[in-house]
This record gives structure tokens, sequence and C-alpha cells, in this order.
């Protein structure tokens, strides 16, 4: 699969299920108090300055980090995702574009969250990838990235009965932790959970620094 083949099947897939994925997901923070926890010491990290909610879907977790009072503006691939992410937070920016290709200068961002995004990320593009995020980020900025652990791939074909199907691609934190490194992050923490009563894998969240 080339580039171009990953980024647009992503793209069709999630166009395709956008209001069936917000609506299943709408809840999710509210019964997953780690992951609220995580989020909130990333926004203290980060203080003050722009952070960029990279691969933001339908915008849940771009308005809670705002509520948190960061600077966050949300930027996906999918424009139906988009559509529903403005929908219902009117007050924050979206924007559509490719993780690998951002539009932003080098060293704009204080932070930057991939919260679940990478994983249709093929691993040869990852090194790509990462280094797309160190090159926005400013020195001293901050990067939550968030995936399911393991080794064993999920394919889901026709979620909620529509015409698609995508991979998510599982990884090892410690492998995810060594590309980091490789593109010149500094490792802060690195955390494994089990799984919650709707997930079949462990969740791993990875803050890495910019020196």
């Amino acid at each position: 699969m080339t580039d171009t083949d990953f980024v647009t099947a992503t793209r069709t897939f999630y166009d395709t299920v956008a209001e069936d994925y917000a609506e299943q997901f709408r809840g999710v923070l509210t019964v997953s108090p780690l992951d609220r926890v995580l989020l909130s010491g990333f926004a203290e990290l980060v203080g003050d300055g722009r952070v960029a909610d990279l691969g933001c879907g339908p915008g849940r977790i771009t308005a809670h980090l705002a509520s948190l009072g960061l600077s966050v503006f949300g930027l996906d691939l999918s424009e139906s995702m988009l559509a529903i992410a403005r929908r219902e937070n009117p007050g924050l920016r979206f924007e559509q574009g490719s993780m690998l290709e951002l539009d932003l200068p080098d060293g704009a961002l204080a932070g930057a969250v991939s919260w679940y995004s990478s994983i249709h990320t093929p691993a040869d593009e990852l090194p790509r990838l990462f280094s797309e995020f160190h090159r926005v980020l400013a020195p001293g900025g901050h990067l939550l990235v968030a995936f399911q652990a393991g080794d064993k791939d999920r394919h889901h074909d026709r979620p909620w009965g529509r015409p698609v199907a995508l991979t998510f691609l599982r990884r090892r934190p410690e492998q995810i932790a060594g590309l980091l490194r490789a593109a010149g992050f500094s490792l802060v923490s690195q955390t494994v959970r089990e799984p919650g009563p709707e997930e079949v894998s462990q969740q791993a969240f990875l803050i890495a620094r910019r020196p």
C-alpha cells in the first residue's frame, strides 16, 4: 500500500462511519479516569502556547484539552469528522489536513497530541510521522501519543453495517519509545493500562519532549 493508498483509505473509512463513531465514543472520557489524569498531566506540562490535536476525529479530546485551559485546535483527514467537531464545538477551530504534512512552521507548537491517530500509519511511515511532530514542536514542547498496545492487528470490516473496512495497527510501547527517541525526542513517561470494559487491548500512553 502506498502513502496515498493508506491516507485515502483512512479518510474514506472515517468519512463513512463518522456519525456512528462519534455516537459510540461520545462519553468515553467520562468513564476513563486514568485517561483524564494523563491528559491533565500533559496540559500542565505544556502550560501556555499553541497545541494541536492531530487526528482529532469528532473533537472530543480537543474539547477536553480546551476545558483544561489549553489553546488548542484540531486537525483531521476526514471532512465528515470535522463537520461533527465543528457542530459540537462551535468555539474551537478545526482544520483538514494530514499529520504527515502539517501546514505549520518549524517550532510552531508548545504541545501536540496524537490520540489513537497513528494507528493507521504503516510501520515504515512512523519515522516520518514522528519527525514531522518533532519539526512543528518548539524546543521544550511536549507530545502525547496514545495507541492500543500489542502485536496482533485488528481488522474492522463493515463496522455499523457500513461498506468500508480498515485495519487498526497495534504497537509495542517500547517500539514507539524507540522511534520517538530516534526522531529526537526524550521520553518523559510511558504508561500502559489494562483494557477497560469495552476494550480488548492494553492501552499505551507515551509523553515525550523535544529537547
